[in-house]
């Protein structure tokens, strides 16, 4: 499935097919990589298409990993949540960086509005909800990537203090290992940690490894695929917290297998 729809419009959407949280997070990947472009790599044609003296534009993206600078949609109300409004305006009124910035952080508030209008139109649950939130939030925003700040968070995050050692170091891909080394490391608990953790169990309780289907257990190390977004316990996959700790990408044997046959 390519995407949901096109850049301002749904493109025949409900057409009484049950979409999963998995489609509508593939969509809002498809949307964020088209925005990210027009802001980092096409960034100096973005910057000419927003001429100030037009009318009221939006930065859009698409589901196909591409974007486009155009007006609003005619119809009210519109088949999608809109953009931000008027984004050209402002153009020659900040400093470049600033302007980008800017646009990047109204481009996250509209991926979280599309992906959770679908998320609406498709009767997703409070579980479904979560595990959506839960997928997209595990990817930098793109103000994060425009300004610069994934980089320099994934550089601080390779340190994550301890909660009973400010010297311990742990991490692997910024908040996917950090966060749940907090839960897998026995350590004394006070009432507000453990609520803490009960809350992490409820989100995670219900996730399945992906090579032996048992349900997650907050006493193991888990790890997260880069590539098909699924969770695996460590010694399933032979790989230790030491280990991951100097991985920049993490393939599950599903995906090399993939890979191989291709």
């Amino acid at each position: 499935m390519a995407g949901l729809g096109g850049g301002g419009g749904v493109g025949g959407l409900f057409n009484n097919v049950a979409l999963s949280v998995e489609d509508v997070f593939r969509d809002f990947k498809g949307r964020r990589a088209g925005l990210i472009k027009a802001l980092t790599r096409d960034v100096e044609r973005f910057y000419q298409k927003c001429d100030p003296k037009k009318e009221h534009l939006c930065l859009f993206g698409s589901p196909d990993e591409n974007w486009e600078v155009n007006f609003p949609a005619e119809e009210v109300p519109p088949e999608l949540p809109e953009p931000a409004l008027g984004i050209n305006f402002v153009r020659d009124g900040m400093e470049k960086r600033e302007w980008l910035c800017l646009v990047a952080s109204h481009s996250d508030a509209w991926l979280l509005s599309v992906a959770f209008f679908f998320g609406a139109s498709f009767g997703f649950q409070r579980a479904d909800r979560r595990r959506l939130f839960s997928m997209m939030n595990d990817l930098p925003t793109i103000y994060e990537v425009v300004s610069g700040k994934s980089k320099k968070q994934s550089k601080e995050r390779l340190s994550v203090p301890n909660r009973s050692s400010n010297k311990s170091k742990s991490g692997f891909k910024g908040q996917r290992f950090s966060e749940l080394e907090k839960y897998t490391k026995a350590m004394p608990k006070d009432e507000e940690e453990a609520s803490d953790e009960e809350d992490y169990e409820e989100e995670h309780g219900e996730t399945l490894c992906g090579a032996c289907r048992e349900k997650y257990a907050k006493d193991q190390f888990w790890i997260c695929c880069d590539i098909c977004e699924q969770w695996f316990h460590g010694k399933c996959v032979k790989i230790t917290p030491s280990r991951a700790q100097h991985l920049k990408q993490y393939k599950c044997p599903l995906c090399n297998n993939k890979r191989a046959r291709h």
